[in-house]
């Protein structure tokens, strides 16, 4: 494949959004194919999307299986699937036939990137690395988002994000002591694991090599237990799972209940301390040497958060935030999902847009990413097949 200057496939037009709609964004002109399912792949193919890529979904004969996930629909469209899906082309494809082979490659030849999220025995079969794909371009950048890699003795284990918190440790950090190990209220290893293959993705991209990426969910996990794996690794410290969501290392930073409502403090400085010891009326804890400091709050966490335990049940958790958030102090009270999408906040950031011109009904979370002169296009998810007669025409014109 021919390339320009700034990596886009020369004599190619910048792909559409929507046919004859031209694509905006920083990856305009960025065609990435993505073979992926659930989550982990299609939500590394939704952040490039909402960045401007030409994202093609190759789907097998009977579509991703997000399409039947949800039991909610709006029309055609699954919710599971719109939330993971939108602004992409749906392409049907057997992988496991020599015409839907050379199909794949006669779009590969068009690409900068292809992702998958399947396990490494059927990307291996399916000729979807970089091993199998760079006789047709050599520039291609192939992405394989496994549960722990590639290669190696335990790359065949089945994996899911329920799993790798289990054993990363995560579900054993979670949760309240008395209770059994809990997992994260979202797929935080699935989510995590796209967000860092879109990263390696561009990262090939910018260097203007093609070649492999491997990224496992494995270690996704245990990367992001950073500080916890250096103490254990460093200081031989045994991570224990604290209640009501305590800091192992500040001392207050938890949620507390109060007379009304959960009530998130975390005081990280001596300053903000010292703060709020005298808006609660409890100055004497200013100068008492078992609450002065972070380090003797830290060795009598018990007592000090009895203590401030009993001085928050006396009042709601609204009327401590409207106290206390004014004074710089970090104070919020536990909401609930759905009071966060009808948030003002939510709002004022633009976080909840309509899919396509809006007539479709569906709504979804906004891309987190924000770039001066760039409004994000939000199309509909793609129907199954919907683009192939589209895609095909690229492919012969080029």
């Amino acid at each position: 494949m021919s390339m320009s200057l700034h990596g886009r496939p020369k004599g190619s037009s910048r792909s559409a959004k929507h046919e004859g709609t031209p694509a905006s964004g920083p990856l305009a002109g960025i065609r990435v194919i993505e073979v992926g399912h659930m989550l982990a792949g299609p939500y590394c193919g939704l952040l490039l999307a909402d960045m401007g890529a030409e994202v093609i979904k190759i789907e097998p004969p009977e579509g991703d299986i997000a399409r039947k996930v949800s039991p909610h629909f709006v029309g055609p469209h699954n919710a599971y699937f719109a939330s993971l899906n939108r602004s992409k082309k749906s392409v049907v494809l057997d992988l496991a036939s020599a015409e839907g082979r050379s199909e794949l490659e006669a779009i590969a030849a068009g690409a900068h990137a292809l992702v998958t999220n399947l396990r490494p025995s059927a990307i291996r079969k399916l000729g979807l690395t970089y091993a199998s794909l760079k006789a047709c371009n050599p520039r291609l950048v192939c992405v394989a988002l496994t549960g722990y890699g590639l290669e190696g003795p335990y790359a065949e284990n089945p994996a899911y994000d329920y799993v790798i918190q289990a054993i990363t440790g995560v579900m054993d950090l979670t949760g309240d002591p008395s209770a059994p190990p809990t997992k994260a209220g979202y797929s935080a290893v699935d989510n995590s694991a796209g967000m860092v293959a879109a990263m390696g993705l561009l990262a090939k991209i910018v260097e203007g090599r093609g070649g492999q990426v491997d990224v496992a969910m494995y270690d996704v996990m245990l990367s992001q237990l950073n500080y916890l794996a250096g103490a254990a690794l460093n200081a031989g410290e045994v991570v224990q799972r604290l209640a009501n969501s305590s800091h192992p290392y500040m001392v207050p930073a938890q949620i507390f209940p109060t007379a009304e409502g959960w009530l998130t403090l975390f005081i990280t400085h001596d300053k903000f301390w010292r703060i709020f010891c005298n808006e609660v009326g409890r100055s004497e804890w200013i100068d008492d040497p078992m609450f002065a400091t972070m380090q003797a709050r830290r060795s009598h966490r018990a007592p000090v958060l009895a203590a401030i335990g009993r001085v928050l049940m006396s009042a709601g958790a609204d009327e401590w935030v409207r106290r206390l958030a004014p004074l710089g102090l970090v104070a919020a009270k536990v909401g609930t999902l759905a009071q966060a999408l009808a948030s003002d906040l939510t709002r004022s950031r633009g976080m909840v847009v309509p899919l396509g011109d809006g007539s479709a009904g569906l709504r979804a979370v906004a891309s987190p990413l924000r770039f001066d002169g760039h409004v994000p296009q939000y199309g509909l998810p793609p129907l199954l097949d919907e683009h192939h007669d589209e895609v095909r025409r690229e492919v012969a014109a080029r």
